[in-house]
């Protein structure tokens, strides 16, 4: 298909007007995009492509991608690559799939893709807080895109770590840019200058519509104060063939191979039944029309004129001085009005909700080109407000004769004195970043909740603070559901100072151990609780959440058990414990996919009996490609030593393979440590342990797998009361590396980067052992720009530095001479400062011979490159140059 051709090219990189150009020619300028989109992982932009190409190809709306890692960590359904190659690999993906929405500026900055977690401060740790953020910001300030998208930033359930820290640093770059106190050096050395980011948006939305043309102007929010934008995904493309755009994106999805998207459906064809793609809006510096005026709504105001809109480049930004707000008590909101050009006549007046006050003068007369104005307001609520509640204040800008438009912000009813359920730790990290960066209403989304075990006792801390402007004495009580008892009726706290913080803690039971654990009990095994905090003159009320986790006894065996995948007599005595709760993917009735578990324990390690049963057996691995469960059939056992670690780098979790495809070794079981506290495979990184598998035949109808797991190779020593523990399994029906369900002990979504929501197992009768953490072994070898050549030649393209690093100047590198034979080719290279070069003959999706090339000094160095084959047409001369943290890419054709 001739266009699907075209966009393949395209997105690979291969830049066909670049190519003709002289040798190492640069751009005067950097790329100016319209959108950036920031994500963690090549694929992270996937669902907004349709939308992406949609504005492209009817308004020339030039998109971009940051993506922080190449998903070198990730799992491969294509092949063995693994580590830096597969995130090349995943790259070249990227690169093909943006390219069907018309995309063809990836930015990869070269942060580390480790494993699966829900933590973002791990990710903080593992990437580098100050060295991402620059990257970013640099990165922004030389495309300067009007719009940024991004993903969901929240410590929500499930929300993976790594997207989580992608998406608020992407937040706070959206400030940092502008701020010219922000890697000043950027501005001083580098001659970059602040830019002022228009919009940005999180990638998704809740609510309701009608599907079809009408999804853009029908959309009512779940949550009434967010603000909601929608691009209907039926409109035809033209560059397609008339080709719908949710059908686009399926074959954008497609590219996608090595995550296991090739076998995407097609999309939905009939038109009534197309939906939108939504982006929710976190901050505006720009005014924003109604988000239900059609599709391109996100976009009016910052790259497209709103008719009858202010003149592009117009900020109107409400700055409330705090984010939550007593009853009748006054605070103030400024509006910060900014323009490109100079506005005479200009108003600003504040709407506020019915029974509030508003006094302040807007009458700001003339903006001044590229001047500052501030409209002051002061703001007085009613008396009466329900804590908790949201508010839209909304700014209007009126001019004499260059048009309206209007801005908003939100604010939170609060009480004068707030009992929360105390967060976890990794959420109250994120509660603290939401107040530094002054984004509070991102914290929306977070339920607040702890575990309990069953039948078990755990404190619970209401923490408290002060929101008025007197001291404040008062009592907490806590109310639990059916089934739970709290052994103090209230606690009383008193002295609690204006703006301080304080807590209380109660003693929570279970009561009723036959309550079901994890989501097997009702609303995904969420039990509510009810924290009424008294105060001066009234009381409040805050909801949380309890989670029952399993429990379980392991008793200690009379003799260590043999390790061959059968349960013989008298080796597993304790409780038969069902591991067939579904907590992911397609339903599946227990013939399909179900479980049972068997522990017991010696001296020096634990042993585990896993019977499945199952009606396909998915697709079995190669010894070397024993990683990565998600791809086939097999089960994770974890094992936290201590109980309730934030994330799964102090624990450790195994996956065990039933079979390989080895005949010539009787296709053995295999194992490897996955994203816990030394990652890799079993043998290596898991001494000691055993592993035996039976697998059925003729017919088949599941395995069994049983290990043995020395408490040496924990990483931590175990509390006997406490050790948490997990069981998943995961069933694949089909040949092609993807698994459909997963099973387990204790699930909810989420829960296995979720350690503190597994079950717990008790060692009956071991003798607890003293705390001696070990340092988690973190993989550490990313996938980087300088040796990636579509980065290199998109550098050579763009004027954007390979990974966001600080730019080399011109001619720092130079291509002097290139001399092309049979057997290779000879390239003469000239570098002004010290340095590595790193050479590559590409012909637009192979590197066909490579180089590494040090400069000690300014210099001077040939270099010979081998060639195996004759060189394809197309084929060019890619240099990067990396000088400390300075980097450049250079290109030439070979003709």
């Amino acid at each position: 298909m001739r266009w699907r051709a075209k966009a393949v090219i395209a997105a690979c990189g291969l830049l066909l007007t670049g190519l003709a150009s002289p040798a190492q020619a640069k751009p005067s300028q950097p790329i100016d995009l319209d959108i950036m989109f920031i994500g963690a992982h090549p694929d992270d932009e996937a669902g907004q492509l349709g939308m992406f190409g949609y504005w492209n190809e009817t308004h020339d709306m030039k998109a971009g991608v940051i993506t922080m890692t190449r998903g070198e960590g990730g799992g491969n359904a294509v092949g063995l690559e693994e580590g830096p190659a597969l995130g090349i690999l995943r790259e070249a993906e990227e690169r093909r799939a943006v390219g069907w929405a018309g995309v063809k500026n990836v930015y990869n900055l070269d942060a580390l893709d480790f494993y699966y977690t829900a933590s973002a401060p791990l990710s903080e740790q593992i990437w580098g807080y100050q060295n991402s953020l620059s990257r970013i910001v640099r990165t922004i300030r030389t495309t300067r895109p009007e719009v940024i998208v991004t993903m969901n930033p929240s410590a929500t359930q499930g929300n993976h770590g790594n997207h989580q820290e992608a998406a608020m640093l992407a937040v706070e770059a959206f400030y940092a840019a502008a701020d010219p106190n922000a890697f000043p050096e950027q501005i001083k050395k580098e001659g970059l200058r602040p830019f002022r980011v228009a919009r940005l948006f999180q990638a998704g939305g809740s609510g309701s519509s009608q599907n079809g043309p009408a999804c853009e102007t029908t959309f009512t929010p779940a949550q009434p104060t967010n603000v909601i934008f929608g691009t209907w995904q039926g409109y035809e493309s033209a560059t397609h063939d008339g080709t719908r755009w949710n059908q686009v994106n399926v074959w954008a999805r497609r590219e996608y191979a090595s995550q296991g998207w090739a076998d995407t459906a097609d999309a939905q064809t009939n038109p009534a039944s197309i939906g939108c793609n939504r982006i929710t809006m976190i901050d505006s510096r720009s005014p924003y029309p109604d988000p239900n005026v059609g599709g391109t709504a996100a976009l009016q105001g910052t790259s497209i004129r709103a008719k009858g809109g202010l003149p592009l480049g117009t900020e109107v930004h409400v700055r409330p001085e705090s984010w939550e707000v007593l009853a009748g008590q006054p605070f103030v909101v400024k509006t910060h009005v900014r323009a490109t050009q100079a506005i005479p006549g200009a108003r600003v007046t504040l709407d506020v909700p019915s029974g509030w006050t508003v006094k302040g003068d807007g009458n700001i007369g003339t903006v001044t080109k590229n001047g500052e104005s501030i409209a002051r307001f002061t703001v007085t609520p009613s008396q009466n407000l329900t804590a908790g509640t949201r508010f839209r204040l909304r700014a209007l800008m009126t001019t004499k004769k260059d048009g309206t438009g209007s801005n908003t912000a939100l604010v939170q009813a609060t009480a004068p004195v707030r009992g929360t359920l105390e967060p976890l730790p990794e959420v109250g990290d994120f509660r603290e970043w939401t107040e530094r960066n002054q984004v509070q209403s991102l914290d929306a989304l977070i339920d607040s909740m702890l575990s309990i075990p069953s039948g078990g006792t755990r404190p619970v801390r209401v923490d408290l603070t002060n929101h008025s402007t007197t001291v404040q004495s008062g009592a907490v009580k806590l109310t639990v559901p059916a089934g739970f008892t709290v052994a103090e009726a209230q606690q009383t706290y008193s002295g609690l100072q204006p703006g301080a913080r304080g807590s209380v803690t109660f003693t929570v039971t279970n009561s009723d151990a036959s309550l079901p654990t994890a989501n097997r009990a009702p609303n995904d095994g969420r039990y509510p609780v009810q924290i009424e905090t008294s105060y001066n003159g009234g009381s409040a009320v805050e909801p949380g959440i309890l989670n029952i986790v399993p429990v379980t006894s392991v008793p200690r065996a009379a003799a260590a058990p043999t390790v061959d995948g059968t349960a013989s007599p008298g080796e597993y005595t304790g409780e038969v414990i069902d591991i067939s709760t579904r907590w992911e993917g397609t339903a599946a009735p227990a013939t399909d996919i179900s479980g049972t578990a068997q522990l017991t324990y010696t001296d020096d390690a634990v042993y585990a009996l896993f019977t499945i049963t199952d009606d396909v057996l998915g697709t079995v691995l190669p010894p070397e490609d024993c990683k990565r469960p998600r791809r086939n059939d097999n089960i994770e056992f974890g094992i936290d030593p201590r109980g309730g670690s934030p994330n799964t780098s102090t624990v450790f979790n195994v996956a065990l393979f039933p079979a390989t495809k080895d005949p010539a070794n009787g296709n053995p079981p295999c194992y490897a440590r996955e994203r816990d506290n030394h990652q890799g495979p079993g043998p290596q990184t898991a001494p000691g342990m055993s592993v035996a598998s039976v697998v059925t035949s003729n017919p088949y109808t599941g395995y069994r797998i049983e290990v043995k797991v020395p408490f040496s190779v924990l990483p931590d020593g175990v509390d006997a009361e406490k050790m948490g523990m997990n069981i998943l399994v995961n069933d694949s029906d089909t040949q092609d590396l993807a698994a459909q369900t997963r099973v387990g002990w204790s699930t909810w979504s989420g829960v296995r980067a979720d350690p503190w929501r597994w079950g717990v197992a008790k060692l009956a009768g071991y003798s607890t052992q003293p705390s001696a953490p070990k340092e988690p072994i973190i993989p550490d070898t990313a996938a980087l720009s300088v040796n990636s050549p579509q980065t290199i030649l998109q550098s050579s393209e763009d004027g954007v530095a390979p990974g966001g690093w600080t730019a080399l100047t011109a001619n720092t590198i130079r291509i002097e001479d290139v001399a092309k034979r049979r057997d290779g080719v000879g390239v003469d290279l000239k570098a002004r400062q010290s340095g590595t070069a790193r050479v590559f003959i590409w012909d637009g999706s192979r590197i066909l011979a490579e180089s590494t090339v040090p400069f000690k000094q300014s210099g001077k160095r040939y270099v010979w490159l081998p060639l195996s084959e004759a060189l394809p047409t197309g084929s060019v001369v890619l240099v990067s140059y990396k000088s400390g943290d300075a980097t450049t890419g250079i290109s030439q054709p070979l003709r």
